[in-house]
């Protein structure tokens, strides 16, 4: 017997509708962040010390802490931000020296170690996409326009329009040649009003890159 079940599940169907205010599922976990307009935080994921800037949304299922995240950013189920780092110059790498006190010891957690995290933090400019399963560690900043293949581990900073794949992620190319990437850096478009966007629309849907970048950067 065939059922038709209609399109796959996609969190923009069945009447879904995008606000001002940000939409966070209930099952997700979200503390000391801030969310810009048009949001989405998809099903069971962990939110720290964030920002994510108008329009970015993640799909479900990820980690993500001491972050600052770009408008229009695009991050794919499992994706994970700014894992923790361990001590690893101390004589063990278990958390119960700075953990102590959730582990019955005597002195209290290891405050320093949380703020070491804390400044570690990522760096995703605008209209960056992160493919599934993708891990963005400590420190790294990618740059605007990147895309980062899923299950990649991206351990060094990545330049604007990159496409990055693998372990540890490399550059496997760019989106665009260098000079439309110097159009649109000044064109900044992530930047305009959202009535601007709105009145661009059908030249983001029909140009592509370059074109796009040619007919706006006047």
């Amino acid at each position: 017997m065939l059922i038709n079940c209609g399109t796959a599940w996609d969190p923009w169907t069945a009447g879904r509708s995008l606000t001002e205010a940000p939409e966070i599922d209930p099952t997700s976990v979200v503390r000391n962040s801030d969310f810009g307009r048009y949001t989405y935080l998809g099903p069971r994921s962990t939110v720290a010390d964030v920002e994510l800037g108008d329009y970015g949304y993640a799909m479900g299922g990820n980690q993500i802490a001491h972050a600052t995240i770009g408008r229009f950013a695009n991050l794919a189920t499992g994706v994970r931000v700014n894992p923790s780092n361990h001590p690893w110059w101390r004589a063990t790498l278990h958390h119960f020296t700075y953990r102590s006190a959730s582990h019955g010891f005597h002195l209290p957690d290891d405050r320093e170690v949380f703020a070491w995290r804390a400044e570690d933090r990522v760096v995703i400019g605008p209209d960056v996409w992160i493919g599934h399963n993708a891990i963005i560690m400590p420190g790294v900043t990618v740059g605007t326009g990147a895309a980062i293949g899923s299950g990649a581990v991206v351990t060094k900073d990545v330049p604007p329009y990159a496409i990055v794949v693998g372990v540890p992620a490399k550059v496997l190319r760019f989106r665009a040649d260098e000079r439309t990437i110097e159009r649109l850096m000044r064109i900044a478009w992530w930047d305009w009003p959202h009535e601007r966007i709105d009145a661009a629309l059908e030249d983001f849907r029909a140009l592509d890159i370059a074109a796009f970048a040619e007919k706006y950067d006047q």
